[in-house]
């Protein structure tokens, strides 16, 4: 998922963390994860982000916070993401998921059992509202959302009939991401070894009940964990006891997420942009698209159903600056280098670590490919950009 942050460079977090949407004023009240005194105890420096009083970064900087998640394991406190159950009167999560799908252009009704699906709220002009995680759990749907988006999702679905929604406000959730995550957190829950990715689970840890799924949006391995809100301090610990683990704060998560090629809710996707134009088009599959089974039926289809089979005239695309400086969200970029014409302009974008130069995404004319030669205009200057393809860095899903 779905669940999302801003990012930094070099150590210090990018104003994409916060963006107007996510500015609090001083009088307003800030509020804090079941984490939040270890965050301060950790040295995280805090800052407001959708609401909450979350840790930008830790001493170790945003830099070696990134690389060490790539090479280790990084601890992500994502507790303010919103956590939802939605159920059906029949009990059957295969109920409640023919009641979403109203909402959600996925195959939620066949979603397996123990497993989860990402998906898109959209709307009428077809923009998407919110972006989430939706986990079959046998009996009820549990559907992680956006922390910026929590209470206008909990109202579009509350607007449903025929499901009852709970908003889940006990628990914290934590991400474990990186290629020692499995082995770290086997050691804890033995089961977590056998599951795959975007398996879920119900399972035990020392009496408590925890709710784990085999994802991230790091682009590496590792888990989601849902658990008791007066466990997480002690939960955190364990795991942190571990050598290969540290705290992880809201700027590496998105240059970790920015390298993975994953977008972020109000920067490259929102209201105003469709899932063509937001390449998220691989979420909607061909049973609710034109001539599927359960064609439409969602917000939007009208706008979307037609743009998916003839193809977006723009959409979402990877760029990698020539030369070290980064290009970041909201630069324009051109088709020629003096003169010409502005074609679209930079969603995200920053250094990325693992790759050791600036990369971004842009929404620009669909019909550039790799290795075409765009320019941003930075101070007013145009620097050449080159089309890459996404992801910059290649996921480690365990399959």
């Amino acid at each position: 998922m779905v669940a999302k942050a801003g990012h930094g460079q070099r150590g210090q977090p990018n104003r994409a963390i916060g963006r107007k949407e996510d500015a609090v004023t001083e009088t307003d009240t800030l509020k804090q994860t079941p984490l939040h005194d270890l965050h301060v105890a950790l040295g995280a420096r805090m800052m407001p982000f959708a609401g909450w009083d979350m840790p930008v970064q830790y001493p170790m900087g945003v830099l070696n916070e990134h690389l060490h998640t790539r090479d280790q394991a990084g601890l992500f406190d994502v507790s303010h993401m919103g956590q939802i159950l939605l159920r059906a009167p029949s009990g059957q999560a295969a109920d409640a998921a023919a009641v979403l799908e109203t909402l959600v252009p996925a195959n939620l009704v066949d979603l397996p059992k123990g497993r989860q699906r990402y998906g898109l709220f959209t709307n009428e002009r077809g923009g998407i509202e919110d972006d989430l995680m939706i986990a079959n759990r046998g009996d009820h749907l549990y559907l992680v959302v956006n922390a910026g988006c929590a209470d206008s999702d909990l109202a579009l679905l509350r607007r449903l009939d025929g499901v009852e929604v709970e908003h889940v406000t006990d628990r914290a959730l934590l991400a474990l991401q990186g290629p020692q995550a499995a082995r770290v957190l086997s050691a804890l829950i033995p089961a977590v070894a056998n599951m795959t990715f975007m398996d879920v689970a119900t399972l035990n840890w020392d009496g408590a009940e925890v709710w784990v799924s085999r994802s991230g949006y790091t682009g590496e391995d590792g888990f989601e964990i849902s658990l008791p809100a007066d466990r997480a301090r002690e939960f955190a610990d364990a795991l942190l006891a571990d050598p290969a683990v540290a705290p992880i704060g809201l700027g590496a998560r998105d240059s970790l997420r920015l390298e993975a090629g994953m977008p972020l809710y109000g920067n490259d996707i929102g209201a105003d942009v469709t899932p063509g134009q937001a390449a998220l088009g691989w979420s909607i599959p061909k049973i609710r698209r034109s001539g599927g089974a359960r064609e439409g039926g969602f917000p939007g289809a009208d706008v979307i159903l037609p743009e998916l089979a003839q193809g977006a005239d723009t959409t979402r695309l990877g760029l990698r600056p020539q030369g070290r400086a980064p290009i970041r969200q909201g630069v324009t970029i051109f088709d020629a280098e003096a003169g010409g014409t502005a074609i679209g302009h930079v969603t995200s974008g920053g250094f990325a670590p693992s790759v050791g130069a600036p990369v971004a995404m842009a929404s620009l004319p669909a019909a550039l490919s790799p290795g075409d030669i765009v320019y941003a205009e930075l101070r007013g200057k145009r620097i050449p950009v080159e089309i890459a393809p996404l992801p910059f860095v290649q996921p480690h899903y365990k399959r």
